[in-house]
């Protein structure tokens, strides 16, 4: 392997600039910046569904709480205030927060499921994927919210 000590340059081989970069904004210009809401998720396991539960807890542009109908603005409408409510979070006392409510949960990740397994490959979900693949569910109630999917979900 060779060694960068062994590296024989040509005069001028090290570029000071890279002149296809993008210049560095000036000192304190934020007019590019693009404030945007931001929430905190927690996954709690809903012991009389047996499933994954979601909640979100949302924050405006400054950092100050959203309210209930701010909230349901972020949501897709077809499952605001239905299959997304706003419910007493069960380990943090005295906060309601957005939820997806797990009652059908169960149901549609099993029908995800089955679509994945009948592709015609005979393998069979990992259980470790079973998180990834239910963020991926929660992002169609969810639209707004930008995931990062780095697995891939072949079963």
């Amino acid at each position: 392997m060779p060694d960068l000590d062994d590296l024989e340059l040509e005069e001028g081989g090290i570029e000071e600039a890279d002149p296809s970069a993008l210049a560095a904004p000036a000192a304190g210009d934020a007019s590019d910046f693009v404030k945007a809401r931001s929430y905190t998720v927690s996954i709690t396991y809903d012991k009389y569904y047996l499933v994954p539960r979601m909640w979100l807890f949302g924050y405006n542009e400054d950092g100050k709480p959203l309210t209930h109908p701010q909230v349901f603005q972020d949501m897709s409408q077809d499952h605001a205030k239905k299959t997304v409510t706003i419910d007493p979070h069960p380990h943090i006392s005295g906060v309601s927060q957005a939820s997806v409510h797990p009652c059908k949960h169960s149901s549609a990740m099993k029908r995800i499921i089955d679509q994945i397994e009948a592709g015609g490959s005979g393998k069979h979900m990992r259980p470790d994927t079973a998180l990834f693949l239910f963020l991926k569910f929660i992002s169609s109630v969810i639209p707004t919210i930008e995931y990062d999917f780095t697995i891939d979900f072949d079963a």
